[in-house]
């Protein structure tokens, strides 16, 4: 039997289309399936650069592209997954214990995450041959 965990997942968030301009909303335990506990956003990503590159025991996230494009790279693992992020009504779900990182950000792209834990850097696991080590059960 596997330990594997179910890579994230793009939700189609709702969205009311206007000729003034469209629509797109968020609320916590509804289209995603968690209670928004914080809020940040990544955004002037110089060129070559990723952020990330780590995973959470228990933060569970929404990453949403508002603007412009980038990457995100999710390992859990066993396997690797990367999702384009391009349009500001697709979320990433991104469970616990998934190691992650966010690369190839275009010009003015704003990063906005979503997360159901509020900032404890006791949650972060920051080492990859640990994370490896947790996933796989190894002890």
């Amino acid at each position: 039997m596997s330990n594997q965990r179910p890579l994230g997942e793009i939700i189609t968030l709702p969205k009311i289309l206007d000729p003034r301009g469209n629509l797109t909303f968020i609320e916590s335990n509804n289209q995603i399936p968690f209670k928004i506990e914080r809020t940040y956003w990544v955004y002037d990503v110089p060129g070559g650069e990723f952020r990330g590159g780590h995973a959470y025991f228990e933060n569970e996230e929404l990453i949403i592209a508002l603007s412009g494009s980038f990457d995100v790279v999710l390992d859990n693992g066993f396997e690797k997954k990367t999702f384009q992020m391009n349009r500001s009504y697709f979320g990433l779900y991104v469970p616990k214990m998934i190691w992650r990182h966010l690369e190839n950000f275009s010009s003015n792209s704003l990063c906005l995450v979503l997360a159901s834990q509020i900032y404890n850097e006791k949650d972060y696991i920051r080492d990859y041959n640990e994370f490896l080590k947790l996933a796989k059960g190894i002890h």
